[in-house]
């Protein structure tokens, strides 16, 4: 028996020769690729400070890295940033030369910004129909650019899938316009964007589409500004008259919608004040916003105001808050209502098959919540294991992995995006890295994927390896999934601070995929994603003097702010890890204030936290601790017991 290149004990047999060979013929490329790793580094970095004249230079030069054709790549990007862009034989040149490679659809993507820019439509247009992957700006521009050009059916087109472009790219604004003023849509599309744009985190954007609005109809500038800003006094000073005018109301109802937003109680009080000047559709409309922000705050009355908008249009947000109002209070019938009201496609995902489950089972209709529960139980996700515990099955130690066969590990190893991805994360360039590395996994087939994991996995690329090995089968390969890298660092903290290893790996696996230099975009830093005013406060709370926040990426120190700040607010949430999941990813304060005043099942509780990422990540840490827990110890797990009930917010 040998260990080979995979960290795997190999036989001897003709499997052995291939991939002894393929050992040594990967080194010796590794070898000859690393002596052009200068050049590849430093044209980078001349991108990223503009140096064209190093480009130009490097550029000059051909190479036989695998990631030659880069540097060419970047001399382009650098000189379409520029008042004197390359020829379009140039980039065309390059385009059909790496056709289907990540710079060559990323400089075609480039060119068609610079072409928009230079307002030159009609070889935007001529490029535009050979890209492969448009964007939402790129999209938009497109049907600029045919607008521009005469194109009598854009705006048509437009009009037809209106009701998708609520979050449009700026670059549409102009062609939207077009389509409004040009008579494709009527006043009551316009009103219905301007409603969904004032109930969103940017209402300034309904501005905007209260300028397509025919003469007359648009309402005041200072008037909508007040509305947004200042809902309540707003609300308090309108005039007697404000109900005659369509206009009047919807500033009216624009303004319910703000405070809603803050205080749905509020809100509430006042539309009691003016219902009866409202139309039924326009009470709808408000028993329908109260509802759902009612239920994102938790309030009992969400559910009987989402009863008083009866059979209104929602859109999928409001129609998820729709079942959690229900769900909060544990009415089981309006529950089964109201999943039953979803689309169809809606009423496949796990969660609404659980608990239309747990509605049927709570109202005796055992045989049709058995059948809804064997139709998921066999997944490993926090639903599925769920369902199973409600048919008497406990998550079992998963099965061990599948072999990976010679000829797929040869596949994967030779592969050459496989092989610009591994030569990214070499040169220290891992979005580069991460690019190559997805485009190579796309689409294909179950035996590569696997090969492609274990090799990520021998690189030390845990992420890569993980969500490989999870598009080969979100079922299996649980070693390669659920992997338990840094146990050495991880470990001892987590004995010293009295915490559940399953957990804090679930937790980790979550938060950084395992990745030490991982940084979010808030700022969040290491395998623990710690912020450095959280690692500035834990470090004051456990005696560590020279904090400073380059030491987050320091995997051991980390470990340790991590582990100290979870045991921190485990303590302050009840010593539940439901609730301090919530802490550790929202903050503490906010999962406090989710309770409720009465004891909750914490399956409920997970499934109606307001914020979708944090609703997400205590569900997929939870089920992660259960599959931890199983391979850690080798034994039958419950999903249902880690969970339990969360005490009343008064028994603090």
């Amino acid at each position: 028996m040998l260990v080979g290149f995979w960290g795997e004990s190999v036989r001897m047999s003709n499997g052995f020769g291939l991939i002894l060979v393929l050992v040594f013929v990967l080194a010796a490329t590794v070898a000859t690729a690393q002596q052009g790793d200068a050049r590849i580094v430093a044209a980078r970095e001349a991108l990223r400070t503009g140096d064209r004249a190093t480009l130009e230079g490097m550029a000059a030069v051909s190479e036989s890295h695998i990631l030659d054709h880069y540097v060419h790549y970047w001399l382009l990007v650098n000189r379409l940033a520029r008042s004197d862009p390359p020829p379009t034989a140039e980039i065309t040149a390059f385009i059909e030369r790496h056709h289907g490679s990540i710079p060559a659809d990323r400089l075609q993507a480039y060119w068609l910004r610079r072409l928009a820019a230079d307002q030159d439509w009609t070889a935007f247009l001529r490029v535009y129909a050979g890209h492969a992957e448009p964007d939402a700006e790129l999209r938009c521009l497109a049907w600029h650019a045919r607008y521009l050009s005469g194109d009598g059916e854009v705006l048509d087109e437009i009009a037809a899938v209106w009701a998708t472009l609520v979050d449009n790219h700026e670059a549409c604004d102009a062609v939207l316009h077009a389509t409004a003023v040009a008579g494709k849509l009527n006043e009551e599309a316009i009103w219905w964007r301007f409603r969904r744009q004032i109930d969103s985190r940017t209402p300034d954007a309904a501005r905007v589409t209260a300028g397509w609005l025919a003469s007359g109809l648009a309402p005041d500038a200072h008037d909508l500004d007040q509305a947004i800003r200042s809902a309540a006094t707003y609300l308090d000073r309108l005039p007697p008259n404000f109900a005659v005018t369509r206009t009047g109301r919807e500033l009216a109802l624009a303004a319910l919608v703000r405070l809603a937003r803050e205080d749905a109680l509020a809100a509430h009080a006042r539309f009691l004040r003016i219902t009866d000047r409202l139309g039924h559709e326009e009470r709808s409309y408000v028993h329908l916003i109260l509802g759902h922000h009612g239920a994102l705050s938790r309030l009992p009355q969400a559910a009987d105001w989402y009863a008083a908008a009866g059979d209104i249009g929602m859109t999928p947000v409001q129609r998820a808050w729709h079942v959690r109002s229900a769900l909060r209070i544990e009415n089981w019938r309006q529950v089964a209502s109201a999943i039953e009201s979803l689309d169809e496609a809606e009423r496949e995902a796990p969660e609404w098959i659980y608990w239309l489950g747990r509605a049927h089972a709570a109202q005796g209709r055992h045989d049709a919540a058995e059948a809804l529960y064997r139709s998921i139980s066999g997944e490993p996700h926090f639903y599925g294991i769920l369902a199973a515990e409600e048919l008497g099955q406990l998550f079992m130690p998963p099965a061990p992995d599948e072999a990976v066969s010679a000829p797929d590990r040869a596949r994967a190893t030779g592969d050459p995006g496989i092989q610009r991805a591994l030569a990214f994360y070499r040169l220290d360039m891992p979005t580069e890295g991460v690019r190559e590395w997805i485009r190579a996994v796309r689409e294909r087939d179950r035996g590569f994927l696997l090969a492609a994991a274990r090799l990520a996995l021998d690189e030390g690329l845990y992420d890569r390896a993980i969500n490989t090995a999870e598009l080969a089968d979100p079922r299996a390969n649980f070693t390669v999934r659920f992997i338990t890298p840094y146990r050495e660092v991880i470990e001892p903290q987590v004995r010293e601070q009295g915490l559940d290893l399953a957990w804090v790996y679930g937790l980790m696996r979550q938060e950084s995929r395992f990745i030490a230099p991982a940084r979010s975009s808030a700022g969040a830093r290491g395998l623990m994603q710690v912020m450095p005013a959280t690692g500035k406060w834990v470090a004051g709370r456990i005696g560590m003097r020279d904090y400073h926040p380059r030491m987050l990426s320091d995997p051991k120190t980390n470990v340790l702010l991590g582990t100290s700040y979870m045991r921190l607010i485990l303590g302050d949430l009840d010593d539940h890890p439901v609730l301090a999941s919530a802490g550790y990813n929202a903050g503490p304060g906010r999962a406090r204030r989710w309770r409720d005043e009465r004891p909750i099942d914490a399956a409920i509780f997970a499934e109606t936290i307001p914020f979708d990422e944090t609703r997400d990540y205590v569900k997929k840490v939870l089920a992660n601790a259960v599959i931890y827990a199983a391979m850690f110890e080798g034994r039958p797990q419950s999903l249902r017991e880690r969970l339990g009930v969360i005490a009343p917010a008064t028994s603090q």
